[in-house]
């Protein structure tokens, strides 16, 4: 699970629950102050151990539907 706070289209923090420990402390610290579609060019399609998605990937996912249900 991952809990994304926006400031519009700035992403203000990021809670993982699950996944690799040391990631899920550092990506919040490395995407704090990104906009959305940055960390999308960064972080979409990034595979992990062979599966097709990653935190990284998962993360980028989250922003944009964090972004889309703040403007629905």
């Amino acid at each position: 699970m991952i809990e994304v706070e926006l400031d519009g289209h700035i992403v203000k923090d990021v809670k993982f629950t699950g996944g690799c420990n040391g990631n899920l402390k550092a990506i919040p610290k490395l995407v704090q102050g990104l906009t959305v579609e940055q960390v999308e060019e960064k972080l979409s399609g990034i595979s992990c151990s062979g599966r097709p998605t990653s935190c990284g990937d998962q993360l980028a996912k989250a922003c944009r539907a964090a972004l889309e249900a703040q403007n629905a």
